[in-house]
């Protein structure tokens, strides 16, 4: 059992971290949030999970305004153009231990998502105070970068923030300037069969064209996605045409390239 909202919350409280809660229904989009908070100004993130070719997970926290290519991304960590790809649905209850939707940088105060690493938009710092989800996507609460440093800090977590929009070049002569960041490889998750899906795909006949070359998230129309524009989708293996976009599901062709309607 995860921690919980309600025990995130009196973290905070304990730490004397200054924050405002805002309960709403479940939301799963941008535009649904803005309905609650996008009159209370601030900045409203998207969080994507992701894994490598070695079983290691990330968690991206972004500005929903900014852009994050996966592919430049992966080169950036040393893990080449293809290293990153979407962590499996099973993914984020054995290791984050929330459900879809729900993806959050405090996801990693949890035991089994302690080798998580956590990468933040340096954004965030010219942010008054910036909206995340509490483990649960029928609140939100705001709070600033220093704030979210306290409480990286207090579980043990150095905060990495990062510029999501330089494209740096790799080389021989210039190394991975992310390198750093790429947690310890410990096999958390099973590795997944070439030719078997990793989830179910969701009846609800939403579709997405996908035509794979680079794999950008940018602001609200990244599609299906939380308050924070939360842009976790699930990878079925390609051999099997399908994605999974939180609840959309994208048709997949042999390169991977995101058209958003």
């Amino acid at each position: 059992m995860g921690v919980t909202k309600e025990q995130l919350l009196a973290r905070l409280k304990e730490l004397q971290i200054t924050f405002s809660q805002y309960e709403h229904p479940v939301i799963l989009t941008v535009e649904e949030g803005e309905k609650y908070v996008g009159n209370l100004g601030g900045g409203m993130s998207k969080n994507l999970f992701l894994k490598d070719r070695k079983q290691r997970f990330y968690i991206v926290s972004a500005l929903a305004n900014t852009k994050v290519d996966i592919k430049v991304l992966s080169q950036r960590l040393g893990l080449g153009k293809g290293g990153l790809r979407m962590a499996p649905a099973e993914a984020l209850g054995e290791i984050l231990q929330v459900p879809l939707g729900c993806v959050t940088p405090f996801a990693i105060v949890n035991d089994s998502a302690r080798d998580v690493a956590l990468l933040l938009d340096q954004g965030f710092k010219t942010q008054e105070y910036c909206f995340f989800h509490p483990l649960s996507n029928d609140m939100s609460i705001s709070l600033n970068a220093h704030d979210l440093d306290k409480f990286l800090k207090s579980i043990g977590r150095d905060p990495s923030y990062v510029d999501f929009e330089a494209n740096p070049t790799v080389s021989k002569d210039q190394p991975p300037d992310l390198a750093a960041l790429v947690p310890p490889s410990l096999g958390v998750m099973p590795q997944q069969s070439e030719t078997q899906p990793s989830s179910q795909v969701p009846a609800d006949g939403n579709h997405v064209s996908v035509n794979n070359k680079s794999q950008t998230v940018s602001g609200k129309n990244s599609v299906k996605c939380d308050i924070q524009c939360s842009f976790m989708y699930h990878l079925h293996e390609w051999n099997h045409h399908i994605f999974l976009f939180d609840n959309y599901t994208i048709g997949l062709s042999f390169h991977v390239y995101l058209f958003f309607y």
